[in-house]
């Protein structure tokens, strides 16, 4: 056995330890496929309006809705009991402050009635859109401002009815339309009684549309009918349904219950 003095050390390695290695290849893998996402999605923006949505979910026939908004669409107090009621009141002043005349004059404009409030773009970007007055006012007994408690008090309570919104709908199909509201049995009428309907019939003025979208009609507000009850029975369920009058609104569709078309059901005790 021969032995060498001193001891002869084995050769190094200039080459990097295999962890750099599979460190590096993740961070080159991981930094193309970020920019090939970043790539893909600045490529799909580019055909995407960033006022109209290119595709929607809605139905060709607006839904209807109520205010005060209950989940159940149910309207249901007790005279003597202002707690009962008081949240009612409250969830309609929500509602209409952006009615309110001073606002609707500062930030909105007198348009023609009878007619659509169209604004096209004619290849320039016409935005933001004009939003048309609907006035306060215009709901008279039910627009909380002579009667603070919007009948509820009385036992005369007021309900809103608003369509909702569909983005370039001409509702009305270029003829007067209106929302009328009655009992859902035609023997229950009598105890029901009688309606009042502000604006006038249930009147809704073309001016309001169309609609271009949230991001373009930035002030629109929409319009509503109020319907108060002016001699209803007491201690008793009412079931009422409200629908549109329009010729391009279709009301019969079994399957869609809320198309053109809602139903609710109101009761005022009385102890």
């Amino acid at each position: 056995m021969s032995l060498t003095w001193p001891p002869v050390s084995p050769p190094t390695s200039c080459s990097p330890p295999h962890s750099a290695l599979i460190l590096l290849f993740y961070l080159v893998f991981y930094g193309f496929l970020t920019a090939l996402f970043t790539l893909t999605m600045w490529v799909m923006l580019q055909t995407v309006d960033p006022f109209i949505p290119k595709y929607q979910d809605r139905l060709s026939i607006p839904g209807m809705m109520i205010r005060p908004k209950t989940d159940t669409l149910e309207i249901t107090y007790n005279l003597s009991k202002t707690e009962s009621w008081d949240s009612y009141v409250k969830m309609l002043n929500t509602f209409l402050e952006t009615y309110n005349d001073s606002r609707q004059v500062a930030m909105n404009e007198f348009c023609q009635p009878g007619r659509y409030n169209e604004q096209p773009d004619n290849g320039v970007l016409n935005y933001p859109k004009r939003a048309c007055q609907f006035n306060r006012t215009m709901l008279r007994d039910c627009s909380g401002l002579n009667d603070s408690t919007y009948g509820y008090q009385e036992g005369q309570p007021c309900i809103l009815v608003k369509m909702n919104r569909i983005i370039n709908f001409y509702a009305g199909g270029n003829q007067p339309m209106n929302i009328s509201c009655t009992a859902k049995k035609q023997e229950d009428m009598q105890k029901l009684g009688e309606l009042a309907m502000f604006p006038a019939d249930g009147n809704i003025d073309l001016m309001y549309f169309p609609y271009y979208g949230k991001k373009v009609h930035v002030n629109y507000t929409q319009p509503v009918v109020a319907i108060k009850f002016l001699n209803l029975t007491f201690n008793q369920d009412h079931n009422v349904e409200c629908k549109m009058n329009a010729v391009n609104i279709a009301t019969n569709d079994e399957r869609d219950k809320f198309a053109g078309r809602v139903a609710f059901k109101i009761r005022v005790n009385k102890d």
